[in-house]
């Protein structure tokens, strides 16, 4: 096995070559066929001697001698294979197919003979196939392709290819892999949002995404250093003066928008399996709104109940409107798994350190503890929206006897009178918007995009004389 250069962009090539391999590996790739003649061989000539039939042991001999002899063809022969693979998308959503190319190129002076190719794929991206190669001329290279599809996000091993040599008679075949490998990565399903504008959003929304706001004033200036080339208008002789050196005036920095997305992996807190879970649904959630944020401007951070953070250099947060800060938040939620965690405090804590602009959480089950860890982590928050997942919805088992679509959250109206008691979700979402959260409750087939456009509708309404820091009360008739 030699590295050769590669068939092409992208392709990682390895070449193999059979002629250096022991004559014991050889005989280990000998068929049932090939083993059964063999062994017809060997009882053929212990009865010719027993019985004393010179005509049976020629026959025993011609019997033993073929396997061996096309062991020794496979093991002498001369010619060389490189091998190479490309993902097209090396990135593709759940439930979506993807292509993988494989090109064989004969690298030898000699033809080859007919091959077999065998890629190891997962069992989740359908069965192993396998292709069968005709003669490949001196230097000639044939191309195939087959296509994989999951439903599971996941990163999936393709490889390594395996490479299968057999003699005309099926006595003996050679196996031999490469040692190339690629990854093909699942990614969530996105669903393309609407643009809204959303209440208190102060770090930036709208068509200027260039905040040119001055972290400090000429009382409070940053000086840094002098360096070669510094206008010298920027010298700030008051630093001089006290450094003992010279001293110029930092550049004023722009306020990015920045916005958390806080994911609930609780496994509490989800009901479902598979790809019709609530959690699958989060996660597509996730992604949707966290790439939508990224086009608008804003340096997203990927956030989950366990403090897991997923931001840029410095902390950040993943970069705007790139195609790299896109891929890296996708990788992180292809990969994302439910935690055994039951609350939300290590969330509030990275919060703690940098929580201010936007956020959106997407939340499972709750209850009172949780909900008062995100009265806490509204404070910290310039705007906030909470997607609450009823996760009984997504649950398999139902009961003949489920709640009604009256019982749901909702205004008193026909159906549902003024003085009937509240549900356990309506008081969630009660208690969530009068601590600041604009919420929307999502459901087991709701469509992520209408609930979005429903976002700068449903603004967090606070109760009479009980407003969350930071907010005031929205004049009547008014939308925030």
């Amino acid at each position: 096995m030699a590295a050769q250069p590669g068939p092409g962009p992208g392709r990682a090539a390895r070449t193999w070559s059979p002629r250096g391999v022991a004559a014991r590996t050889a005989l280990h790739g000998l068929t049932t066929r090939g083993r059964s003649f063999l062994a017809a061989g060997i009882t053929a000539a212990l009865c010719a001697y027993l019985l004393g039939q010179p005509a049976l042991l020629r026959i025993a001999l011609l019997l033993a001698a073929l396997p061996l002899i096309s062991a020794v063809m496979l093991m002498r022969t001369r010619y060389r294979v490189a091998s190479g693979r490309r993902l097209t998308p090396s990135r593709t959503p759940a439930g979506q197919e993807a292509r993988v190319h494989l090109r064989v190129d004969n690298v030898s002076r000699v033809p080859t003979g007919l091959l077999m190719l065998e890629d190891k794929v997962p069992y989740v991206l359908g069965p192993r196939p396998r292709f069968v190669l005709d003669r490949v001329e001196p230097r000639g290279h044939r191309e195939v392709s087959y296509r994989v599809r999951s439903d599971l996000r996941g990163r999936y091993p393709l490889g390594p290819l395996q490479l299968r040599l057999g003699d005309p008679f099926g006595l003996c075949e050679l196996t031999r892999s490469f040692t190339a490998a690629d990854t093909l990565t699942v990614v969530p399903q996105v669903q393309p949002l609407a643009p809204v504008r959303l209440s208190g959003e102060w770090t930036g929304y709208g068509d200027s995404h260039s905040r040119a706001v001055a972290l400090a004033g000429e009382d409070d200036v940053v000086p840094r250093e002098y360096r070669h080339g510094d206008d010298l208008r920027r010298v700030h002789w008051r630093s001089t003066a006290k450094y003992g050196e010279l001293m110029v005036r930092r550049e004023e920095q722009p306020l990015r928008s920045r916005a958390t997305v806080l994911l609930d992996t609780r496994s509490i807190g989800h009901r479902g399996s598979g790809p019709a879970s609530s959690f699958e649904w989060a996660v597509s959630a996730a992604a949707s709104i966290g790439l939508h944020l990224q086009e608008r401007g804003y340096a997203v951070r990927l956030l989950t109940d366990t403090g897991d953070a997923v931001t840029g250099p410095g902390g950040s947060g993943l970069g705007a409107a790139s195609a790299e800060a896109a891929g890296v938040l996708l990788d992180t939620l292809a990969m994302v798994q439910l935690s055994d965690g039951h609350s939300l405090v290590r969330a509030e804590e990275v919060l703690r350190l940098g929580g201010e602009g936007l956020v959106v959480a997407l939340l499972g089950t709750l209850n009172d503890e949780q909900l008062a860890e995100l009265s806490r982590l509204r404070r910290r928050t310039a705007a906030a929206v909470a997607i609450l997942l009823d996760s009984s919805s997504w649950s398999l088992v139902r009961t003949a006897q489920a709640a009604p679509p009256t019982a749901t959250a909702g205004p008193p109206g026909p159906d549902r009178p003024a003085d009937a008691p509240e549900s356990a979700t309506e008081q969630q979402l009660r208690l969530l918007r009068e601590a600041g959260w604009t919420v929307l409750a999502a459901r087991s087939g709701d469509s992520l995009p209408d609930l979005w456009q429903q976002a700068d509708r449903a603004v967090a309404a606070p109760a009479p004389g009980s407003y969350s820091a930071g907010r005031q009360p929205t004049p009547k008739g008014r939308t925030a």
